[in-house]
């Protein structure tokens, strides 16, 4: 956790992201990646520490496939890193501050745990659109055997 600690504190400074930072080991605690958010620097809402942390420990690796690895963050995962932890088979997470720590300092992970409960379309609205086209595509993707991940 100190590594993340110290990845995000610097990062943070620099002004690149906000103070989140995460590592990723192997099982037996080899260090594998360390990353931390970089929303401000690249611009891009989803470079938060853990994807980048996974994106690093997966090019690493050679594998989408993180099963045999361990996660340390420095804050609760937000939902999209909770998902890209989980599309990456990681089993075991630490994190130090939580969802309410985070709200605290104006940062909206608990809002959007909240909306993914209430489904509030005061927040987000989504509709379906073109099913028949987009499940062919499921259905192509079915015949020819693809991987699933």
């Amino acid at each position: 956790m100190k590594l993340g600690i110290d990845e995000a504190r610097t990062t943070m400074n620099e002004g690149k992201g906000g103070p989140f930072g995460a590592v990723i080991t192997d099982i037996e605690g080899k260090v594998i990646a360390i990353a931390s958010n970089k929303v401000l620097e690249s611009h891009d809402p989803t470079a938060h520490a853990e994807i980048m942390a996974i994106r690093k420990a997966s090019e690493i690796l050679g594998t989408h496939n993180l099963e045999n690895c361990i996660l340390y963050v420095t804050g609760y995962p937000c939902p999209m890193c909770l998902s890209a932890i989980m599309w990456a088979n990681i089993k075991k997470v630490y994190y130090g501050t939580n969802l309410e720590d985070a709200e605290k300092i104006g940062f909206k992970d608990k809002k959007i745990y909240d909306y993914l409960k209430n489904n509030d379309n005061n927040i987000l609205n989504i509709e379906q659109l073109n099913y028949d086209e987009c499940l062919e595509l499921f259905k192509e993707y079915q015949r020819n055997n693809k991987e699933i991940y």
